[in-house]
């Protein structure tokens, strides 16, 4: 088996595991100020927090390079139009409304987190190839 759990530096681990957990509805189930574990309600992990420059990681040293470039953090969900009204009640801009993609002939809008990262909210979905 194979799992991915995927880490992104963030300049305060604790406002943007705040952030996540409203607006995803996740819990923090590890951490303190430089690292965070947050899960899903199937107790899968969803992501992981990582403080700029903690650590010594390579590509996790200078938050003065772009951490949003070359990357897209794709979100999957049968709650779509719930993390939507979350973002509405909160008043957090999109980049993207939502929209029908048509290679996935799904749903979707995008925008970006506190820290600049570019997700993307699509409803549930297998790949069919």
């Amino acid at each position: 088996m194979i799992k991915l759990d995927p880490i992104i530096a963030v300049k305060d681990v604790t406002l943007s595991s705040i952030w996540y957990q409203r607006v995803f509805g996740c819990t923090r189930i590890h951490g303190g100020e430089e690292f965070s574990v947050l899960v899903g309600k199937d107790k899968d992990v969803l992501l992981c927090l990582h403080k700029w420059g903690e650590h010594d990681h390579p590509t996790m040293r200078d938050p003065s390079i772009s951490s949003a470039n070359g990357l897209i953090l794709y979100f999957k969900t049968d709650r779509m139009d719930e993390i939507r009204q979350v973002l509405i009640e909160m008043n957090y801009p999109v980049e993207k409304e939502l929209m029908l993609n048509t290679n996935s002939n799904k749903r979707e809008f995008s925008l970006r987190d506190p820290d600049g990262y570019y997700l993307t909210i699509t409803e549930y979905h297998n790949y069919e190839g």
